[in-house]
């Protein structure tokens, strides 16, 4: 059974720079309209934590989730 993780951003933190969607291996974030980070395909993720690893902001969060 395939572990699933639970991204989640703070939108209030991201300044929108790109960083973690330049890092993720499996293209699970993008730029939402408000030019913020947004988990768009989640059920990808691999819990690699590039992304977490390199917000300047810290606003973003991975977790395993739950199955």
């Amino acid at each position: 059974m395939s572990k699933s993780f639970t991204v989640e951003v703070n939108k209030k933190w991201c300044k929108g720079c790109g960083l973690c969607i330049a890092v993720c291996p499996k293209k699970v974030l993008e730029l939402d309209s408000d030019v913020k980070c947004e988990p768009v395909r989640m059920e990808d993720c691999i819990g690699c934590r590039q992304c977490e690893n390199i917000c300047p902001d810290l606003a973003i969060t991975v977790e395993e989730s739950g199955q």
